[in-house]
């Protein structure tokens, strides 16, 4: 299907649920007029908003992104998902009302039963509550459009091994992922979770991949604010899927062009202080202890670059050696990390983002993204191995983040 039939397909979707959500929503009101002008004002603003929307992300390449963007692109969005919940209830109900009125009609024709033909009328109270319902994310993604996205927060975690070598006791690491710096709006805003990793006082810093949408160059505004972080044993990064998309607009056999653009883009992570490592290992040494640093190119399952060469980062790594590994799909873990011969001790993953939405509160945690991805959020453990999976630093598509605040990791490795 092509872009603007996509498009097509969409708008006329989106219609169809404005004008049922419409009638639902009018039958909760008798100031008919007053509701009328001020239901597709807000429609129209949303059509408006979209194709200005459009139009600012076609022209936009590098800088910060405007935030009137992001504000408009993410009232648009909450407006269309509470249409959509709210029709599903509205839909819910009238699919009730039609099985009744067949029933009402076949009583009615009965010797035995004195039954009203016809479809009742919808239940005002229901359609209240569907619309209540309905309000609740609608409100919850206006929150988390303005002041949820920048909630930055610090998850700490102690992990204990029996063969973590001794002088690596009390050893501090903070992961970050998925920055997506082509969707902030605020360079202040960066600066403030940039000072929230300083406080950790950590002894080494790791980025586990995504840091741009689809050009390299989104992250040119950020750079001199990550260029604030620092860590005694470094700070290593790898790549995620979104960071090869600049490179597949370039045509297939200008490969001249394809290794300046990953020249670049390198350089980028070095000017931030980020050693890139793609299907690399480093050893890192205390007191003649050594743990290793392993870090691969994207591996995902599905429609993800598969450039994750697990063996191959490993070429360096002695048998039966403290490890741990940078890969940003968690998908990764299972498919190869776990079945492969070397141990690996840790692996820090992100690239689900906790979908942006969901509940992490009192021990729940809920977010749709389950349905999609086993491992998800959090702390895994299998095989002795750990797997954790961040929520990420940034945010994508939909400017906000409900329930899912971006996350810093402070990992305390112990021995034991």
């Amino acid at each position: 299907m092509s872009r603007l039939g996509f498009l097509v397909l969409l708008l006329i979707t989106y219609l169809g649920f404005d004008i049922y959500t419409f009638y639902g929503l009018s039958s909760l009101t008798t100031a008919q007029s007053f509701f009328c002008s001020t239901y597709w004002i807000i429609s129209a603003i949303v059509l408006l908003g979209f194709y200005k929307v459009s139009q600012d992300l076609q022209r936009f390449k590098s800088g910060v992104r405007p935030l009137s963007t992001n504000l408009l692109l993410g009232f648009g969005f909450a407006v269309f998902v509470a249409k959509i919940l709210f029709s599903g209830l509205l839909l819910t109900q009238d699919f009730g009302r039609v099985i009744l009125g067949i029933i009402n009609n076949f009583s009615s024709y009965s010797a035995d039963l004195t039954g009203t033909s016809g479809v009742p009328s919808r239940n005002r109270i229901i359609t209240l509550a569907s619309a209540v319902i309905a309000a609740i994310p609608f409100f919850s993604m206006l929150y988390g459009m303005t002041f949820g996205k920048y909630r930055y927060t610090v998850d700490k975690i102690k992990l204990s091994f029996p063969d973590l070598p001794s002088s690596f006791e009390g050893f501090k690491i903070i992961q970050i992922s998925d920055i997506h710096s082509g969707t902030f709006d605020s360079v202040e805003q960066v600066r403030k979770g940039i000072d929230l990793i300083m406080e950790q006082e950590a002894d080494m810093i790791l980025f586990t991949g995504d840091l741009v949408n689809s050009n390299k160059n989104e992250i040119d505004p950020y750079i001199d604010t990550f260029a604030h972080l620092n860590a005694p044993y470094g700070m290593f990064s790898v790549m995620g899927n979104h960071d090869y998309y600049g490179m597949y607009r370039i045509p297939k056999g200008d490969h001249a062009s394809k290794s300046a653009y990953l020249s670049d883009f390198n350089n980028k992570h070095k000017r931030m202080g980020f050693e890139i490592m793609n299907n690399t290992s480093k050893a890192i040494s205390i007191d003649g202890d050594t743990i290793y640093l392993v870090g691969v190119e994207n591996w995902g399952a599905g429609p993800f670059p598969k450039k994750g060469d697990l063996s191959k980062a490993l070429k360096d790594v002695p048998d039966n050696t403290f490890s741990i590994l940078m890969s940003h799909d968690p998908t990764h873990w299972d498919h190869h990390v776990l079945k492969h011969p070397n141990k690996i001790h840790l692996t820090l993953a992100g690239h689900t983002h906790g979908m942006q939405f969901g509940i992490n509160f009192l021990g729940i945690k809920w977010s749709p993204v389950k349905y999609r991805y086993k491992r998800w959020m959090g702390l895994y453990e299998e095989l002795d191995q750990y797997l954790y999976v961040n929520r990420g630093f940034g945010f994508l598509a939909w400017p906000g983040r409900v329930g899912m605040r971006p996350e810093i990791t402070l990992i305390e490795l112990e021995k034991g």
